[in-house]
């Protein structure tokens, strides 16, 4: 059960790599996700949230939030750019609204900032206010994914890719993503 009200305790965050985790604590995790998203994670989805670095938000020893970034490699203008792709944020519905999120993506955006050249993730329509807000802009350019079956056009992710620069970036470019099991982007 996730506190709320005006008692509630303070959030605490706690970064981890996928290895420290206790199985408990993950099981901990997939349980909120699947509240904060219902029908909408698949395994295949927490399957990509793994391998990476995580970001555990409590509410006194209540796990009420997580996201996640892992290394991909996304392709623009002839170059492989070391990604860090933003996995699985999500807060229990009982603290929507309430700043975790914005605490799960500080701590994140720290990592992808000081560890990698762009920053990238697939986002909901809900999602995108906090993402927008904080800096993300959609990737306007055309979209592929390089799969087994060689490169492939995922127009149906147009305005959900969202990126994080630091350094000039031409946004119309093509930007092709690895391959992955499930949704690729």
């Amino acid at each position: 059960m996730c506190p709320a009200g005006p008692d509630q305790a303070r959030l605490t965050y706690e970064v981890a790599h996928t290895a420290d985790l206790p199985v408990a604590t993950l099981a901990e995790v997939r349980a909120v996700l699947d509240a904060a998203f219902g029908d909408g994670l698949t395994d295949d989805d927490w399957e990509h949230a793994l391998g990476g670095m995580h970001v555990i938000a409590r509410a006194g020893t209540d796990l009420v939030g997580h996201a996640s970034v892992v290394q991909r490699r996304l392709v623009t203008g002839g170059r492989a750019m070391r990604a860090g792709y933003v996995e699985a944020v999500g807060v229990h519905p009982d603290r929507w609204r309430q700043g975790v999120g914005a605490g799960l993506m500080d701590r994140i955006e720290r990592m992808v900032r000081a560890a990698y050249d762009i920053g990238a993730l697939g986002s909901s329509d809900e999602g995108q206010p906090l993402y927008r807000g904080r800096g993300w802009v959609p990737w306007r350019g055309p979209l592929t994914a390089l799969t087994p079956d060689g490169i492939v056009p995922t127009d149906d992710e147009a305005g959900a890719v969202l990126v994080l620069v630091e350094q000039p970036v031409d946004l119309d470019a093509p930007l092709m993503c690895d391959w992955r099991d499930g949704d690729v982007w």
